[in-house]
């Protein structure tokens, strides 16, 4: 009997301290090259080059808006037609009850609210969002990623994590500190 995915340690990751942002890049450069997948990167501010040194080219959010703003157009469009060709058709002015134009304002705001709200949604989805905790906040030097240093941790569910392994590894980067993150 399957007992679900194997854990490979307590460990949730492991957590290296940079002091400069060049640093910071840099070592993601290097992780991922070596091919790890699951790891991050934690900055007080936005690093240009990082999420290209970090092969962050996939972003599902924009499908998400495109589905949430057709979803919502259609939902617009669809209501206007059912309440006026089946529900309560009402002949106004000689016009056909599907009279198309006179729908475009309802379905164009219809269209906006949906893509809207599937952009708040979807974000917060993908960032998994709320996280009202998070094994991060365990490391007490990890306070400082608001401030003025820069950490890159590489979580355990990745294939390549080896507590040794990868604690070796991140040491050849020559980080400030390391640290290990418990569960």
């Amino acid at each position: 009997m399957s007992a679900g995915p194997e854990v490979k340690s307590d460990l949730w990751g492991i957590l290296a301290e940079f002091e400069t942002p060049e640093a910071l890049v840099e070592a993601a450069r290097k992780v991922t090259k070596a091919g790890y997948k699951r790891f991050d990167a934690y900055s007080p501010f936005p690093i240009e080059g990082l999420h290209e040194a970090m092969n962050f080219h996939r972003n599902r959010l924009p499908l998400l808006v495109l589905i949430g703003g057709i979803l919502g157009g259609l939902a617009g469009f669809g209501m206007q037609y059912y309440a006026n060709v089946f529900s309560f058709p009402l002949n106004i002015g000689g016009k056909p009850h599907n009279s198309w134009p006179a729908f475009i304002p309802i379905t164009f705001e219809l269209t906006i609210l949906g893509a809207a709200f599937a952009a708040v949604f979807g974000m917060l989805a993908l960032n998994g969002l709320p996280m009202p905790y998070h094994p991060l906040f365990n490391v007490e030097r990890f306070a400082l990623a608001t401030r003025d240093r820069f950490y890159l941790c590489i979580e355990s569910r990745d294939k390549l994590f080896d507590p040794d392994t990868t604690k070796s590894f991140l040491e050849s980067l020559k980080p400030h500190g390391i640290y290990d993150v418990d569960r």
